[in-house]
């Protein structure tokens, strides 16, 4: 049954509860925005406050030939400062990267009751989860935004218990994605004086997990938010934009040609680039050197958007902390030692405010 779209209760069931999700409440036909998506005032997304991040996108394939040097510098200044970039000649193929939003298109167009199955209290299986907005039951405003969540164990399961819909085409991104993000944390820790062996990259991102985001039109993006201010909590994410856009992300000190402190700068899609950014438990176990980076999603009136992130990050039960080497030469420790797991529970525990997250870890 539809829902009184001035009933924030009733519409909280349907979208929430009933798993209609935004897209539900959309296809009923929307002139206004309904009240519990309006954002206060200082949530709201002002694209003529914002820049455009005009850098060119590091291309990886430099890696290996005279210029590895200056990718290498790229990556760790990029990681440093803005805790964003953008790569190219990456090793996923593109037209993968094609399928895969088609995937994500097919996955959200299907009819509600389809995607609900996947709802946390129902879903068939522990590792798929389907929801909208980030904590619905703790927000003041919900995000404009539904999402199918797949955490990777192996091949097997993930090809038995992920959607058919997107199953195949998501592990296949996951596992061509890899050898990418090894070489990034080979840079980055070197950089830091830690030489990788495969141990320690479990140990840095032995949790993987698949999304697949969907941002419906909305008819008055002024209002709302695709998603809130929030850093990522893991290591580091692989990100595929459409060519729709609207990431925006904040800068923490002045950048030189970027922009300036507590300014938003966007991200514009690239065809074929993927967009990368540290997490939270990168600049813990870095001490504060590489930037999580703070980001947040405008939406759009003129054509859905969809994107997929790789969330790649500790497991629950390994111990961060900032690495001796580097405390070592700072002289201090910004973070103390955290279970993963306990940061996790307290990072989906609360509404997305900024990398308000990272105080659990502070010292």
């Amino acid at each position: 049954m539809a829902p009184s779209l001035d009933d924030g209760s009733s519409l909280f069931n349907f979208v929430v509860r009933d798993g209609n999700g935004v897209k539900g409440m959309v296809d009923l036909g929307l002139s206004t925005v309904p009240k519990p998506y309006v954002q206060p005032p200082k949530e709201r997304i002002d694209k003529r406050m914002a820049s455009r991040h005009e850098g060119a996108p590091i291309d990886l394939s430099r890696l290996d030939g005279p210029d590895h040097d200056e990718v290498v510098k790229g990556i760790v200044m990029a990681a440093e400062t803005l805790g964003f970039f953008q790569l190219v000649n990456h090793g996923v193929p593109v037209d993968l990267l094609e399928s895969l939003k088609d995937a994500a298109h097919d996955f959200f167009g299907q009819p509600s009751e389809k995607k609900a199955v996947y709802r946390k209290e129902v879903s068939p299986s522990p590792l798929v989860k389907y929801g909208t907005s980030f904590v619905p039951e703790k927000e003041k405003a919900l995000e404009w935004k539904d999402y199918i969540s797949m955490i990777y164990t192996n091949d097997a399961e993930a090809l038995q218990q992920w959607p058919k819909e997107c199953r195949e085409v998501a592990l296949e991104y996951l596992k061509t994605s890899m050898t990418m993000v090894r070489r990034l944390l080979e840079i980055l820790m070197g950089n830091l004086g830690v030489e990788l062996d495969d141990t320690k990259i479990d140990g840095l991102i032995g949790m993987k997990m698949v999304n697949m985001n969907f941002y419906p039109t909305c008819p008055d993006p002024d209002l709302t938010v695709g998603v809130g201010r929030h850093s990522d909590m893991g290591t580091l994410t692989i990100l595929l934009q459409d060519g729709i856009g609207g990431l925006y992300v904040k800068v923490a000190e002045e950048i030189a040609n970027i922009g300036k402190k507590g300014e938003w700068v966007e991200i514009p899609p690239v065809p074929g680039a993927l967009v990368i950014n540290i997490g939270d438990a990168l600049q813990i176990l870095s001490n504060g050197k590489y930037k999580s980076a703070e980001h947040r999603v405008c939406t759009t009136s003129t054509k859905s958007r969809v994107s997929v992130p790789i969330f790649t990050s500790p497991r629950p039960s390994e111990k961060i902390a900032p690495l001796p080497q580097v405390v070592e030469k700072d002289g201090m420790a910004c973070y103390r030692e955290v279970i993963f797991g306990d940061y996790m529970r307290n990072f989906f525990g609360n509404v997305h405010d900024g990398k308000k997250s990272l105080e659990f870890a502070q010292i």
